[in-house]
């Protein structure tokens, strides 16, 4: 398959994986926020890692990736029904620590005291 064609795969398969996990009934779950950020197919079709963003959970992103990665049959066979197709990847659901590394460097660069000049010179 094209690299084109894999790109709308894996871009109809995030949407349809939304929708699919924010139906799931699972209490580690709830209360909080989860976004899938990427999605990684193989070539092959033969097992795709999907990166998910936990924040807000009171036990953190562990409790959340085992839950998801529980459900991950149930995941896999509405995602085919959904997207009519025969096989579907197996899914590998991964913490993505994009966006709290972003906030650990927003907060780094906020403690930093700079001048809007420039650095201040020594006299």
């Amino acid at each position: 398959m094209s690299e084109k064609n894999m790109g709308r795969l894996a871009q109809d398969m995030k949407r349809e994986l939304i929708a699919i996990i924010s139906r799931l009934k699972d209490p580690r779950l709830e209360g909080g926020l989860l976004t899938v950020t990427r999605l990684d197919v193989t070539a092959d079709l033969d097992v795709a890692k999907v990166y998910v963003s936990v924040m807000g959970h009171e036990g953190g992103p562990a409790p959340v990736v085992q839950a998801l990665n529980g459900a991950a049959g149930h995941v896999r066979t509405e995602l085919s029904r959904k997207m009519h197709i025969r096989k579907a990847p197996r899914l590998v659901f991964v913490e993505d620590d994009g966006a709290a590394y972003a906030a650990h460097i927003n907060q780094l660069l906020k403690d930093l005291k700079v001048d809007e000049d420039g650095p201040a010179e020594d006299a």
